[in-house]
């Protein structure tokens, strides 16, 4: 008699696949975020820079948000701000904690 054991393996690999998409989903909200932080700071540069500024000019403005999008996916990646992370702990459970059974508190 032979025991199919694909169904685990089938579950394991689409729990696999569901902490993937997740993590690609919670990364690219934490590169949102820094690309919008960056973008109010450098607007506000812009404003209070003088009316002659280079920070003016149309082309500068478009090099400087290519710029921070390159950056806030660099730091995303990197999970520097942690946003990423603290997004995976709400929406994925620990994988230790689903495996092991509940333990009932011991009376002495």
């Amino acid at each position: 008699m032979k025991l199919d054991n694909s169904l685990p393996t089938q579950a394991t690999d689409a729990d696999a696949r569901l902490r993937q998409r997740a993590t690609d989903a919670a990364v690219k909200f934490e590169a949102q975020f820094i690309r919008q932080m960056l973008s109010q700071m450098r607007s506000a540069t812009r404003e209070l820079a003088d009316d002659d500024s280079p920070s003016k000019q149309r082309t500068h403005e478009q090099m400087a948000d290519f710029a921070d999008g390159l950056v806030a996916d660099s730091l995303a990646g990197q999970r520097a701000f942690g946003i990423a992370d603290l997004l995976l702990k709400q929406l994925l459970p620990a994988p230790d904690l689903s495996a092991a059974p509940p333990q009932s508190p011991s009376r002495n």
